[in-house]
């Protein structure tokens, strides 16, 4: 029987072991722990049951229910490892080598039947990317891309090739999930002035012109990433650019398509410019979360109408991550941010809490949708590694720090399949916890000496946009654009200024004269609400005041410039 809350796998300098999930957090006796740094690679199946590892002599398999060692493979050299979705098949892949001689090198991507152990198929692989072969959720279906084709092997039957797709130059694919009809959505890089397109096809239905369910042509592309939503009705493709030929950013210049399997396609229009960080679904299907933008960066949910459903404002975050019931979405600011993040409930659009994960390089969320995991890694930082475990609330649950002459690889939550953990009511409340939080301290800005005796004055680098409900209004199809939200601010604003006005002056008030000090030709103070207009009736004033000078000094006999007074008639003529 799988244990009631997840394990949690932790590999450094110090060796491969397992701790009991919260509550307890104390080291787990399912797997004895393996000293030493020759641990390269370790994996969970797909619903826990299983984990194998590899300790620089053999690769492993044990059964996690019953601790006991299935499977014992001498593969000194492995360093990934992948089970099929129903733990039928295990993938290992060594680094492809060949002889001094120029010979060919031996197959180093090798398929195990878990249950008796037999080598199933072995296939050269030369390249570490996209090493692994993808499988249907029922592993009815496998493929792999090879030489610009991909091939469909049926029932884990490697043997014989049942199905190919043909396209010139194929980059990538990515198999639908869900059951059947199977889908695939390929991706082919633009060539000799051609654009880069991704198809989208259900299989065996490959030949023939109209054979593609959907098709996306698009120019600004030397890389796609392709992200099916767990219903298998559409696919999000992030297209980027390695260079930005505008030069606004080093990293490259993205754009975001929407590809439904029903031939609907669109290009997701995001309000800010800049770079595009994270790209993530919903659990339901219905709806996806992007973030984008200069810093700080916008978040926005979109529906699949590709219509802004929520904005977030801005922030310091670049990455996204919804709960496996798809009910909290947390935005945060990793890698050269401070690790800021903001925790949403997505029902009510409400943010639940802000806790701050300094240094993070990875984020997980607990199968059990309440628990997230934070961990600082090496070799992507060498120097306070360690890992904590939170309460979505905000509240720190556990917390690991890896001695000073030590590094934390890598760290993980057992797998689960979905429907083992209910989703429970959200809570505001901070759960209680026995570790004590440190609040970050915040670096101040430099002041120079001269300054840091007198008061500080808030200004901003950037003006921060609040979050807004984007959702259209009653009797409105489509909500506002930004010009049409900036124009009916400006409406608003001189309507609540004429009220303003209207009730300072009364109805039974009669205007008293200026006193005579004042010029005639003065215009009273007001504001219309619209800057634009104000700036005008300053400059206005300023000129009337400018003029009146002049004609007190021409009445006291001072001798005036030519170009002087040319302006004394023309106040005349006003």
């Amino acid at each position: 029987m799988a244990p009631s809350t997840p394990l949690l796998t932790v590999r450094g300098s110090e060796g491969l072991y397992m701790v009991n999930g919260p509550p307890h957090f104390t080291e787990s006796t399912v797997f004895p722990r393996e000293s030493g740094k020759n641990c390269k690679v370790y994996t969970f199946s797909k619903d826990g049951t299983l984990f194998a590892w590899g300790n620089g002599e053999k690769v492993n398999i044990i059964n996690v229910t019953n601790k006991g060692l299935l499977h014992s493979f001498d593969l000194p050299k492995t360093v990934c490892l992948e089970f099929s979705p129903k733990n039928t098949v295990l993938a290992t892949w060594q680094p492809y080598t060949t002889s001094k001689d120029g010979t060919a090198g031996i197959p180093n991507l090798q398929l195990y039947d878990v249950k008796t152990g037999a080598c199933l198929k072995s296939f050269i692989q030369k390249k570490m990317q996209n090493w692994c072969p993808s499988w249907s959720e029922d592993e009815m279906l496998c493929a792999r891309n090879v030489n610009n084709e991909v091939h469909f092997f049926e029932n884990n039957n490697f043997s014989a090739i049942a199905n190919k797709l043909h396209l010139q130059k194929i980059n990538d694919f990515v198999l639908s999930p869900g059951p059947q009809p199977y889908k695939v959505a390929v991706y082919v890089p633009g060539s000799k002035g051609a654009p880069s397109f991704v198809r989208l096809y259900q299989y065996p239905n490959f030949g023939g012109p109209h054979a593609a369910l959907a098709n996306k042509s698009f120019f600004k592309a030397d890389k796609v990433t392709m992200l099916w939503n767990k219903k298998a009705t559409a696919v999000l493709v992030i297209a980027s650019t390695d260079v930005d030929k505008t030069g606004a950013s080093y990293y490259g210049e993205q754009t975001l398509h929407y590809i439904a399997t029903n031939g609907e396609s669109a290009v997701v229009q995001l309000p800010k410019n800049g770079p595009i960080y994270d790209v993530v679904w919903n659990s339901s299907s219905t709806e996806f979360c992007a973030v984008y933008g200069f810093m700080p960066a916008k978040a926005t949910i979109f529906n699949l109408k590709c219509d802004p459903v929520f904005d977030f404002g801005t922030g310091p975050r670049n990455a996204a991550y919804y709960s496996p019931h798809g009910h909290i979405l947390v935005l945060a600011g990793f890698g050269n941010l401070r690790g800021q993040m903001e925790v949403w409930d997505v029902k009510n659009y409400k943010l639940i809490s802000k806790p701050v994960a300094s240094d993070s390089t990875y984020f997980a969320w607990c199968p059990d949708g309440e628990h997230i995991l934070t961990a600082t890694c090496a070799p992507r930082l060498r120097v306070n590694n360690g890992y904590k475990i939170w309460h979505y609330t905000g509240s720190i649950l556990h917390k690991f720090d890896v001695p000073s002459n030590a590094e934390l690889w890598q760290v993980s939550w057992q797998p689960f399949l979905d429907g083992i953990f209910p989703a429970k009511a959200i809570t505001y409340q901070a759960v209680p916890s026995e570790v004590p939080s440190k609040e970050p301290k915040v670096a101040t800005a430099y002041r120079p000496p001269a300054l840091r005796n007198k008061p500080v004055t808030n200004s901003k680098l950037h003006e921060e946009e609040p979050p807004q409900n984007m959702k259209p209004h009653p009797g409105n199809d489509k909500p506002l654009s930004k010009t049409a939200l900036k124009n009916q601010r400006k409406h608003e604003a001189k309507k609540a200024a004429k009220q303003e006005a209207k009730s300072d002056k009364g109805p039974d008030l009669v205007p008293t004269p200026a006193p005579q000090s004042i010029p005639q030709n003065t215009i009273p103070q007001s504001v219309s609400g619209d800057p634009e207009i104000d700036k005008k009736i300053k400059n206005l004033k300023k000129k009337l005041k400018a003029i009146e000078q002049l004609k007190e000094q021409a009445a006291t006999g001072k001798q005036l410039e030519k170009n002087q007074e040319m302006f004394i008639p023309r106040k005349h003529k006003i």
